[in-house]
């Protein structure tokens, strides 16, 4: 068994961070050298429910080449999370492109070569985080699982649950039919499992959202089938589905439930970009945090934690602007226990679709 702090790290992400370029519709001029990446987004999501000392408990990676900028250095530096900075000056930071064009179009490429994170890459106190969120295909996301609780000596028997709490958010290219069987063996090896909807129904061969419509019956039906077909190590494992401006439906054995997004007005929102990370991020705190014990318990207010996170990840290109002050600290120049306080009055009152 692998030595490390088994207390200190709530939550890992094995996303990677990105350096982003983004380049808009003329006239507005592009931004360079930006945070990025779903490591980044998710690790934000988190640690926006983690003030200083819980702000270590956030665990994630970045590697920096040898043309990694000091001033990025110094944002990081300034969430003081768990970040577990690795040089690597024989290469260059993974670099990526994003390209906005008319109707909420959007393109991506990698501008130069990616460092995937996987088990070997975690120092001892990471390996012993109360959750993982992971972002791959339905056989790597079972390879990552095996290899991690492998490391911590920690396989369960039959019918018990790891001491760890697994997110998957599917890669969305591998959301095919195809993948569909090897998604379902995936299914036994994690707690919860978020794609959004679009990727939910491409599993199946589904279209469920048409012209931004969803359709909210067959996203319930598609989810249901997952949480039938059985979840996680005891079968009884969630499916949370990120539905964009229409928030998300959380399904396991017990709840069926939608929580609306944070954020009804399409002004508020500058940028999706990341906004599922920041979620993931939100979610996996939740279900550590949201009760008098960790776990699956929580699903409902860990989504609730979520959609905030969510929300604060698409106010802006880039990452949410965290401050200082006598009161405590802000994101966004918001109090996240504001936010939550009154996005939870709101829910006294919603309908469900």
């Amino acid at each position: 068994m692998v030595e490390g702090d088994m207390n200190g790290i709530d939550f890992c992400t094995l996303g990677m961070f990105i350096i982003d370029e983004i380049e808009f519709q003329p006239p507005t001029p592009p931004v360079t050298d930006v945070l990025g990446g779903a490591g980044t987004y998710s690790a934000v999501g988190a640690r926006i429910f983690s003030p200083p000392p819980k702000s270590q408990s956030v665990g994630w990676i970045v590697d920096c080449g040898s043309d990694f900028p000091q001033e990025l250095r110094e944002a990081i530096a300034q969430w003081d999370t768990g970040c577990l900075m690795r040089e690597t000056p024989q290469r260059l930071t993974t670099r990526g492109w994003n390209g906005y064009g008319d109707n909420d179009f959007r393109a991506f490429r990698y501008t130069t070569p990616k460092l995937r994170l996987d088990h070997e890459s975690l120092s001892p106190a990471l390996l012993w985080s109360k959750s993982f969120h992971l972002i791959c295909s339905p056989t790597r996301c079972v390879d990552l699982v095996k290899n991690l609780l492998t490391l911590r000596g920690q396989w369960p028997k039959l019918g018990s649950n790891p001491q760890a709490l697994f997110i998957w958010e599917p890669v969305p290219d591998l959301c095919t039919p195809q993948e569909l069987e090897n998604c379902y063996k995936a299914l036994r090896y994690v707690d919860v499992v978020s794609p959004n909807h679009s990727e939910l129904g491409a599993f199946f061969g589904e279209v469920v959202d048409r012209d931004g419509r969803v359709d909210f019956r067959a996203v319930e039906d598609l989810a249901g089938r997952w949480v039938r077909s059985g979840i996680g190590f005891d079968g009884e494992g969630a499916v949370v589905v990120r539905a964009g401006k229409h928030g998300c439906y959380v399904r396991d054995l017990h709840t069926s439930i939608w929580i609306p997004a944070y954020h009804q007005s399409a002004e508020k929102v500058v940028d999706p970009t990341g906004g599922g990370n920041g979620f993931l991020g939100g979610l996996a705190v939740g279900l550590i945090r949201g009760g008098p014990t960790a776990g699956l318990g929580n699903l409902k207010e860990a989504a609730i934690w979520a959609s905030i996170a969510a929300s604060f990840a698409i106010e802006q290109f880039g990452m949410p602007i965290l401050a200082q002050g006598i009161d405590g600290e802000t994101w966004n120049d918001v109090k996240v226990e504001e936010r939550l306080v009154e996005f939870r009055k709101r829910l006294d009152n919603y309908v469900q679709p």
